[in-house]
């Protein structure tokens, strides 16, 4: 290796130089090619394109990691991480160049924080020659995985973890309504979507952020079914700017805004609360196992699913369940179609639930990419954006046909459309932790602009779609 190749700048962060590195498996080339590009760009527009960059981790960048082929030591893709050591830091170079560190907090928490460190609070040079040559030796010893499988893997997990979310939000629907608990309504600023989406930001912050290497540690594709599928469809944006509408349509605009205000405060509160106690739970639960073992870390390595017939095994569990799951779904639904209840809404709603979560993932790609070649206005999480104003403008559109032809099975189905297909392909979790990562980023401005622009946009098409014809016509 030439005297220029050892001297690229290593990343060790905070508490010690002897911290480690963990990274995905690009090619050596492609980590010096990287480290030259970042040194040789304008500090201004290095740091606007790392913050940009892992504002997209933060949420979600979709099929991506597949597309780029960035495996982990796992042996599938995408977002691994290793244990940190005591009091450093381990910093990961993916294949877009972001810096993400973790470890070394006063927590024992080596949780992957939103904001990874800038690159002027990188501070101590360090050969890669051993780093490289260790990933050589990996790369070496293990095969990547079929693209066909990984997809296959990806849209299964994704399909019956939406399924999964769109029960729990029917559930906390009924828990916290008028039914039960009496908190929500959907004539109050606390509508009915509003518990869904604050246990969904909670979860985020212990799932998505504090555990979500751990969890990629075991399978990058349950960590990708948790977040984007699970919590993704257990929260929805669109319901929530449906309910703001549907207030001001009845000329309750103080209504409306306060709704806007206290939902979006009471989700980046739950995910601020989530990180805070997954990062205490982590440090208690270190501590218990470094008590039992003596200091010496616990090997996860059968746990993992890093071989091709593991992959194949899981891929088949998740195949049966999500075939049993539409199944049940399938039957039920023919069986409650005519009632017209909540219930036919629901079995429909798990039917069509998985489209909108694959359509929510793919549309990730675009975050962090920005607008054309030039990549401009990259700090906006354009995907995220994209699939809740969509589903937003599709909800307020349904919202209006039950209004025109107002009768039982139009409701089922329009209804049924929404609160599965429409709440999964809408998001609150994903947007409230991109939200908190710009947040905490150089530029806090940005997420209430990013907050702004997503809400003004989902509410004025939403009017003219929904309201205009509500008031013009003279709907009931």
């Amino acid at each position: 290796m030439s005297s220029q190749d050892k001297s690229s700048p290593a990343l060790l962060v905070g508490g010690s130089r002897s911290g480690s590195f963990s990274r995905t498996s690009s090619t050596a080339s492609s980590i010096r090619r990287r480290s030259f590009s970042l040194s040789g760009a304008l500090p201004s527009q290095r740091d606007d394109d790392v913050e940009s960059e892992t504002v997209s981790e933060a949420g979600d960048i979709g099929d991506r990691a597949l597309q780029s082929n960035r495996y982990s030591e796992s042996g599938s893709f995408g977002f691994s991480f290793d244990h940190a050591p005591e009091n450093g830091v381990v910093v990961t170079i993916p294949e877009h160049g972001q810096l993400q560190s973790r470890g070394g907090d006063p927590a024992g928490s080596n949780a992957v924080s939103p904001v990874s460190p800038l690159p002027n609070e990188i501070i101590s040079p360090l050969s890669t020659d051993a780093m490289v040559q260790s990933e050589d030796k990996i790369q070496d010893n293990k095969k990547q995985l079929p693209k066909l499988l990984e997809y296959g893997s990806c849209l299964t997990h994704l399909a019956v973890f939406g399924i999964l979310g769109v029960l729990t939000r029917h559930l906390l629907q009924k828990l916290f309504g008028p039914g039960v608990a009496k908190v929500t309504s959907n004539e109050s600023i606390l509508y009915l979507d509003l518990p869904s989406n604050m246990v969904g930001s909670f979860l985020m912050g212990w799932f998505g952020v504090v555990f979500k290497g751990d969890i990629s540690r075991v399978s990058d594709f349950l960590a990708i079914g948790l977040t984007t599928g699970y919590l993704g469809s257990l929260t929805t944006f669109s319901g929530w700017n449906q309910k703001m509408i549907e207030l001001s349509v009845e000329g309750q605009w103080v209504e409306a805004v306060l709704g806007f205000l206290i939902g979006l405060f009471l989700a980046a509160y739950s995910i601020i609360f989530g990180v805070e106690t997954a990062k205490g739970f982590r440090y208690l639960l270190e501590k218990r196992i470094k008590h039992l073992e003596g200091g010496i870390p616990v090997s996860n390595s059968s746990w993992r699913v890093d071989s091709c017939r593991r992959h194949l095994v899981v891929m088949a569990v998740f195949i049966l369940t999500l075939g049993l799951l539409w199944s049940v779904s399938v039957i039920l639904e023919k069986k409650e179609f005519s009632s017209g209840s909540s219930e036919a809404e629901l079995w429909l709603g798990c039917i069509v639930g998985p489209l909108g979560v694959w359509m929510r993932w793919f549309l990730a790609r675009l975050n962090g990419r920005g607008l054309g070649k030039t990549g401009l206005l990259k700090w906006i999480p354009f995907g995220t954006l994209i699939a809740n104003v969509s589903a937003a403008c599709v909800m307020a559109a349904l919202a209006t046909i039950k209004k025109a032809v107002n009768t039982k099975n139009c409701d089922t189905i329009a209804t049924g459309i929404q609160f599965g297909f429409l709440g999964c392909l809408s998001t609150v979790s994903t947007f409230i932790a991109e939200f908190n990562a710009m947040r905490e980023s150089k530029h806090p401005w940005r997420a209430y602009a990013y907050a702004m622009i997503t809400v003004c946009i989902s509410f004025g098409l939403g009017t003219l779609i929904y309201s205009v014809p509500v008031w013009t016509e003279g709907y009931n």
